[in-house]
């Protein structure tokens, strides 16, 4: 049996979480590129290794939605769709968004913004459509996930934004699996074009 104390594990949620960013700071910024990870080099890998065309959509669930959203909104000429489930959708604004931001890229809150799916959402000039599926009944809901900042930025900017709330669903697998064949559709439709 392995013991933890023996292992150099690195959790993300224990050290700020991932956030889809370039980390800018020591330690992380040697190493620490999700960002660039998943805009170029995951793409890259994917279209070398099987026949595809250039046409692009993102999805994610909670961190990871956060990251399709936020690369959605800063490459809109990538991407033809974006689809999240229960994504972070303010992180600049929760404790844990301001720890994580703060050790990946310091203290100047301009360069966090650049990683908040709301803010970014705000000040969109060029858009790609948007779907987010949120479970009413997430524990993350009310202190993370925060879906009408989301709600707000879109009709500031008039961004295309759909937001389902869904009743009774929560952070897990099955909300997932409930939705998915939806947010397929909604992919498949503007690939299709």
């Amino acid at each position: 049996m392995i013991n933890r104390r023996d292992v150099n594990i690195i959790s993300p949620w224990h050290h700020g979480a991932g956030f889809y960013v370039n980390a800018t700071q020591a330690p992380w910024n040697r190493h620490y590129r999700m960002y660039d990870y998943v805009l170029n080099e995951l793409p890259t890998l994917v279209e070398s290794m099987f026949p595809l065309n250039d046409q692009r959509s993102i999805a994610g669930h909670s961190m990871g939605g956060h990251g399709a959203l936020v690369l959605a909104l800063r490459n809109p000429e990538r991407y033809r769709s974006v689809s999240a489930f229960s994504p972070i959708s303010n992180p600049v604004n929760y404790p844990r968004g301001k720890k994580a931001f703060a050790a990946y890229l310091g203290k100047d809150t301009a360069a966090w913004a650049e990683y908040d799916a709301s803010l970014l959402m705000r000040q969109a000039s060029r858009f790609v459509p948007a779907l987010v599926d949120q479970g009413e009944a997430d524990d993350f809901l009310a202190e993370q996930l925060k879906p009408e900042t989301l709600e707000a930025a879109a009709r500031i900017s008039g961004y295309p934004l759909e937001l389902n709330r869904r009743e009774g669903f929560d952070h897990g697998y099955y909300f997932i699996a409930s939705f998915i064949e939806q947010h397929l559709r909604f992919h498949a439709g503007y690939l299709a074009r």
